[in-house]
């Protein structure tokens, strides 16, 4: 019972009665009674909290909690996760811009929705990570570089866990989006932030130019997850496609550059 009135809370879908009604809940301060119990049903650290449990207003703001100083260590020189997650699903975007998750073919030209931007990752690796309701839901650029764009896409989102990705007209590329593209040394990544729950899921906090590594870009106010696109040749994963799926922490190595 506890079990379903909480995925309840932390995924939506496009029904827009039931959405208002679960997000007008979790943004209540009535909300916060159930907080003590949320943490406990998904064995949330609370030791790397920046605040107490106690001091979140609502269950939608213990959910974007921050963490402590220093309980996300950066690694150097290489590509680092954005996110707490699990990388669920890497390889190669085909010629024709798909890519595959659970067996469905992606468009990466709906994902995108910008064909020049598109045509810049055929052949280039993609990577996926899926946040659990447990997860810190705060994303970080994997990269140091220029921001050279941000645009949005989607209307409305679907659930994207596990069975979200199996029974889901590809929510992955059909979902509301932030997408945020980076440039270092002449090469570029593109990182693609997909609601779970409704077009309000998604909160920027990055708006300079440049970026360093580890900086926050955004967060999420709902489970939900993250793509990261890089041009052909740029980086080499640190996992192969048999050590994935894989949960690592934000600031952790992925990949190397080449």
């Amino acid at each position: 019972m506890k079990k379903h009135l909480y995925k309840s809370m932390v995924e939506l879908t496009r029904n827009p009665i039931y959405t208002k009604v679960i997000k007008s809940f979790t943004t209540s301060k009535i909300s916060r009674k159930m907080i003590p119990s949320f943490s406990r049903f998904y064995q949330i650290n609370q030791e790397e909290m920046e605040g107490h449990v106690n001091k979140y207003q609502s269950l939608n703001e213990f959910f974007s909690r921050k963490l402590k100083t220093g309980m996300r260590p950066i690694a150097k020189d290489v590509i680092v996760s954005p996110v707490d997650g699990l990388l669920s699903q890497m390889g190669i975007v085909t010629e024709d811009a798909t890519f595959q998750v659970k067996e469905k073919h992606y468009s990466l030209k709906t994902m995108l929705g910008l064909p020049n931007t598109t045509n810049r990752y055929l052949g280039g690796t993609y990577m996926l990570f899926y946040l659990s309701p447990k997860d810190y839901h705060r994303i970080h650029s994997p990269i140091s570089g220029n921001v050279v764009k941000r645009w949005a896409l989607g209307k409305y989102s679907e659930p994207v866990n596990q069975m979200g990705l199996l029974l889901g007209k590809e929510p992955l590329a059909n979902n509301y989006r932030l997408v945020t593209e980076i440039e270092q040394i002449g090469k570029r990544m593109a990182m693609v932030k997909i609601g779970a729950l409704n077009v309000n899921s998604v909160h920027p906090t990055h708006h300079q130019k440049e970026i360093e590594t580890g900086e926050e870009l955004a967060y999420f106010s709902f489970g939900s997850s993250v793509i990261l696109l890089f041009e052909k040749g740029m980086v080499e994963p640190s996992f192969t496609e048999r050590t994935v799926p894989h949960y690592v922490k934000q600031g952790e190595e992925i990949a190397s550059w080449i």
